[in-house]
């Protein structure tokens, strides 16, 4: 990386709010690790919700603060206290034998704190996406049964309770269909406030859990589900030009507690997990694994409606740029009617 201390831009407006942000994270760095010089303070982008920063310090260690939004900020109903909730997956997921950042402290929204904040330590390497066109075949094989065997030991872990951690977001339950009913009726509900056009009438979309009750209430254990690890989440790390290997996982924020069948969704939400022979063969190398049965087939068009809802709404309160809303609009309509497509020839 380039010493762009010797290109610095002359003094402009920006400055004050970049030098107050700098020493916010140099006050919540000596807040847990006592006193600490930063070396090097580096925006991360690719993030779509919090913000994040790379510490590094001089004593060699390389750390993440990732802050929120502000409490008051317009969002979606389960986006509550995501940090919160990365914490708690990193943590359990740690514990399942799974490489995700160790957490280091998590600071809830309090008096004098407005946005809840989390440091992390770093995982070198580099995400997937990023280092998609330099991976060979045989490594793209051997990557794929490593983060299936990654996201098999995650589903060891268990719950207490179906849905979203967060008790205050009335999006858990006691069973996985009253926990997922809330969930899409959130998302349904969300489309309604900030006026979202839906790619199906609403009330088709929100029978769906009803239709579906038989197929969602064969979830008996609320398993840890991370829904968000396409390649942009997972990182890579390789040694000069050897074989890739799977560093670790990151950005836990939307994780629950359900059908560990939903984390195939959230990994590809673009294709089709089950139908890769690779990953299945990771996954089912700690234990037999799931059963892409017809009850299954129906639950994972459910959560591609749910995770499709997701995608299409939330460009209205993060404000995204026409061009990447326009795409989600096509994309989900076009998706989300193949779903209902599915689903209606699974009943029949």
């Amino acid at each position: 990386m380039a010493d762009t201390a010797l290109q610095s831009p002359p003094p402009g407006p920006d400055d004050d709010a970049d030098t107050a942000t700098d020493d916010l994270a140099a006050e919540r760095l000596r807040h847990v690790l006592g006193p600490v010089a930063v070396v090097r303070d580096t925006v991360l982008g690719g993030g779509f919700y919090n913000s994040a920063r790379l510490l590094e310090l001089a004593d060699g260690r390389r750390l993440v603060l990732k802050t929120a939004p502000r409490a008051s900020a317009v969002a979606l109903t389960h986006e509550q206290g995501l940090l919160d909730t990365e914490a708690l997956f990193h943590r359990l997921a740690a514990r399942a034998g799974a490489h995700v950042p160790t957490v280091l402290h998590h600071e809830p929204v309090g008096p004098g704190n407005p946005a809840e904040w989390l440091l992390l330590t770093y995982l070198d390497g580099t995400t997937w996406d990023a280092a998609r066109d330099r991976i060979t075949p045989a490594d793209h094989a051997a990557l794929r049964r490593r983060l299936g065997e990654s996201m098999a030991r995650i589903a060891t872990v268990t719950g207490p309770v179906y849905g979203y951690p967060r008790p205050a977001s009335g999006l858990s339950g006691p069973d996985w269909p009253s926990a997922f009913t809330a969930m899409l009726h959130a998302v349904l509900a969300d489309a309604i406030r900030f006026d979202v056009a839906l790619p199906a009438p609403a009330a088709l979309l929100a029978d769906l859990p009803v239709r579906f009750g038989r197929q969602l209430a064969e979830v008996r254990r609320p398993a840890l589900v991370h829904f968000d690890a396409w390649e942009g989440n997972v990182v890579l790390g390789r040694t000069g030009t050897g074989a890739w290997h799977l560093s670790g996982l990151i950005d836990g924020e939307r994780a629950f507690f359900g059908d560990p069948l939903a984390e195939l969704v959230g990994l590809d939400p673009l294709g089709s997990a089950e139908e890769d022979p690779d990953f299945m063969a990771g996954y089912r190398s700690l234990g037999p694994g799931p059963v892409i049965d017809t009850g299954a087939r129906a639950r994972l068009a459910l959560y591609r409606v749910y995770l499709a809802l997701i995608m299409r709404v939330e460009c209205a309160p993060r404000a995204y740029d026409g061009e990447l809303t326009a795409w989600r609009d096509t994309w989900s309509a076009e998706y989300v009617t193949r779903q209902l497509a599915a689903l209606d020839a699974l009943e029949a």
